[in-house]
């Protein structure tokens, strides 16, 4: 964890899960009102999630200001306020299938699951995430539809997602780099048996610098928040990182500082040195 002397941001960047909203998808009082504050003074604020951009209404609707998000790991820029996506980064499928192959070789019996553009206005069922039959969603609101096992990797996709509930996402990562040797982009979000693969050089830090050339955001001075190690990137590309007390080793050997929990507003109690 690196420490130096930070504040106050011109740009204000978070992650969303486990950082941003608390246990029941809620952001709460304290980080609303900084986040208030802070547009209020001209300082712009963004999603970094791995989430795609059908599941960013939710959050956006409690944070009327947020107008931009990095969805799917940095494989999306996504407009908030015109729904509308300004660049997407793909896989094509000779890759999905060089992938697929890979996976299943070093993680037998995994589930496989690719996430495409699609269109942001679509609804909770979208086609735009396909499964295999042997894929287990990892989190309570599964929205993939089932698909043969070659039509997962049937069109080019932002990433594709590995499912193995018997392993850890950390065992899973380390197997897949090494099969890989950097010709794709290995992360996960949780660790329960679920890793996500993008192009190589996408991440969190390349979707905001992406994000910045498009919107004219300013970069000079970034506060960024995280938890889990598809944060490390941005963490560290930031002016000033913080983890969240909650967070994964990973994500806090890359900050500059640890807060509180996401269930304990780490992130409002970091602003409100600047935003109150």
């Amino acid at each position: 964890m690196r420490r130096h002397r930070f504040g106050p941001p011109s740009l204000i960047v978070s992650d969303v899960d486990g950082t941003l909203v608390d246990s029941d998808d809620t952001v709460r009082s304290l980080t609303r009102r900084t986040l208030a504050t802070a547009a209020d003074r001209g300082v712009p604020f963004v999603l970094a999630t791995g989430r795609p951009p059908r599941w960013i209404d939710e959050i956006a609707r409690q944070l009327p200001h947020a107008t931009y998000a990095v969805c799917a790991n940095g494989a999306i820029v996504y407009d908030i306020v015109h729904d509308s996506i300004l660049h997407a980064s793909t896989l094509s499928t000779d890759a999905l299938a060089e992938l697929a192959e890979a996976a299943r070789r070093e993680l037998p019996g995994c589930g496989l699951a690719a996430e495409r553009v699609g269109d942001p206005g679509e609804d909770a069922a979208s086609p735009t995430f396909v499964a295999d039959p042997g894929y287990e969603h990892a989190w309570l609101n599964p929205d993939h539809i089932e698909v043969g096992d070659d039509e997962v990797i049937a069109a080019p996709a932002v990433k594709l997602l590995i499912r193995a509930s018997s392993m850890t996402s950390g065992e899973m990562a380390a197997r897949m780099r090494a099969a890989v040797d950097g010709r794709a982009a290995i992360t996960f979000s949780t660790d329960n048996g679920l890793i996500e693969i993008a192009q190589p050089g996408i991440d969190k830090s390349s979707g905001l610098r992406m994000l910045a050339d498009i919107a004219s955001l300013p970069t000079d001075a970034v506060v960024a928040f995280g938890d889990m190690p598809n944060d490390v990137e941005m963490l560290t590309w930031a002016a000033h990182g913080v983890a969240m007390a909650n967070a994964h080793p990973a994500a806090r050997a890359a900050a500059d500082e640890v807060t509180t929990s996401n269930d304990d507003e780490g992130v409002g109690r970091v602003l409100a040195r600047w935003f109150v």
